[in-house]
């Protein structure tokens, strides 16, 4: 597998992430932010994304509508990764085109699953 990009405006968040996908033997960039995510999709195509939808500015969920109208990133499959765990939430997600939410603290079994699902693994 190539590369996941994981992004999250929480660095411990996205650390701790980064080290349960190389745990996973998983090759991973990680983007602390939305603005520097949307900056690095313009040249890389991961073949994986786990995504936290509470972010400033540019929040999740208008990350994943941009993943799902840009041809080249439609087929990458989105983990959204969030500590909002209400209904009307999932449901945005879902629709949004994620692939699986996880709600946060993400275990390490819990990812390898969604990635599982996901083909990915």
């Amino acid at each position: 597998m190539s590369t996941a990009l994981i992004i999250d405006d929480n660095r411990q968040t996205a650390d701790a992430l980064h080290q349960m996908l190389d745990v996973l033997g998983v090759e991973t960039r990680v983007s602390y932010g939305s603005s520097p995510a949307l900056e690095l999709l313009q040249t890389l195509t991961p073949k994986l994304i786990l995504l936290d939808i509470n972010m400033p500015g540019v929040d999740g969920l208008e990350i994943l509508s941009f993943l799902r109208r840009e041809p080249r990133l439609v087929p990458v499959p989105v983990i959204v990764i969030t500590s909002d765990d209400q209904p009307e939430t999932k449901e945005r997600v879902m629709k949004g085109g994620a692939t699986a939410i996880l709600i946060k603290p993400a275990t390490l079994d819990a990812l390898e699953e969604a990635m599982k699902n996901a083909k990915i693994l």
